[in-house]
């Protein structure tokens, strides 16, 4: 049966009258009385009485009127929510981030998406890149934003380059020895390193720069989180590799030096990632189109 009958029934339970049924829909008297003589036939059951205070409801109608009013409602409710949706006025986004990107890449669009859409809430996964992806591939987020190599590929996923960086090995002044000359990353061996815990993607690469020059790097400390490298070496505790934007502002203050490597480091690449066949809500679409326009 059209929906559009019981749409009717409901606004005239509700307003109490077909004149004012008529008003709330947008549609004539005639147009109302039609449609609830033509419900009334296709359930073969009289449902509302007509007075001089409007309409009545029969104890059938008043029966069957409970429980149209629950579906109509649910049904309108769920109108509103998918026009708040689409107006971007309503929404979740799940997004992955590394430490470094969060911090240093992500965190100003954040914030300005935040105020061109309060009402959508972002929630932030912050965890290791492997469990970044895995999260990806099993549908706990809906995208990510990593340090990805650039050969790094996965069949299920798509990776859009976003930015990129350059990595820096930094000293504190303890070693301000090595301040005016170029050193060798075999020269390096020869002091105390300090780096990420072995199995994150930042120790990976921190093993492929040596290992690309046919080294073997033994790190005297090994670290959870990037953010601790600049204050371990800066303590004067060994010389590590850092992101530049985590170095910046030690590097600015005197506290530790970018020292001048022989050899060329490669920059590392900041990338959008998502499940190619899942589809993302129209929040989720807004906010991806937002960092791809920034980015370019």
């Amino acid at each position: 049966m059209n929906f559009d009958l019981y749409k009717t029934f409901y606004f005239v339970g509700k307003c109490g009258s077909i004149t004012s049924a008529a008003k709330a829909l947008y549609v004539t008297q005639p147009s109302v009385s039609h449609a609830i003589q033509t419900l009334e036939r296709e359930l073969d059951c009289r449902l509302l009485i007509r007075s001089q205070k409007g309409v009545e409801f029969t104890p059938e109608g008043k029966q069957f009127y409970l429980s149209v009013a629950k579906a109509c409602e649910t049904i309108f409710k769920a109108e509103q929510k998918l026009e708040a949706s689409k107006n971007l006025s309503e929404g979740l986004i799940t997004i992955g981030a590394s430490e470094t990107t969060l911090h240093h890449f992500l965190m100003p669009y954040l914030a300005d998406f935040r105020k061109n859409y309060p009402n959508i809430r972002l929630k932030l996964f912050n965890s290791s890149t492997p469990q970044m992806l895995h999260s990806l591939l099993n549908g706990t987020i809906d995208f990510a934003v990593l340090i990805l190599d650039r050969n790094y590929r996965q069949e299920e996923l798509s990776v859009t380059h976003l930015s990129d960086f350059q990595d820096y090995f930094i000293a504190g002044n303890d070693f301000s020895r090595l301040k005016d000359r170029k050193i060798s990353l075999e020269e390096l061996l020869n002091y105390p390193l300090v780096s990420m815990e072995k199995s994150t993607l930042t120790r990976n690469f921190f093993d492929q720069v040596f290992a690309s020059h046919g080294l073997d790097p033994e790190p005297d400390i090994e670290l959870a989180t990037t953010d601790l490298i600049v204050p371990v070496v800066a303590g004067g505790l060994g010389i590590g590799m850092v992101p530049e934007p985590f170095a910046k502002d030690a590097l600015s203050q005197g506290l530790i030096f970018r020292l001048n490597i022989k050899e060329k480091i490669p920059r590392r690449e900041i990338c959008l990632i998502k499940k190619k066949k899942a589809p993302l809500s129209l929040s989720g679409e807004a906010f991806i189109k937002g960092l791809l326009s920034d980015s370019r």
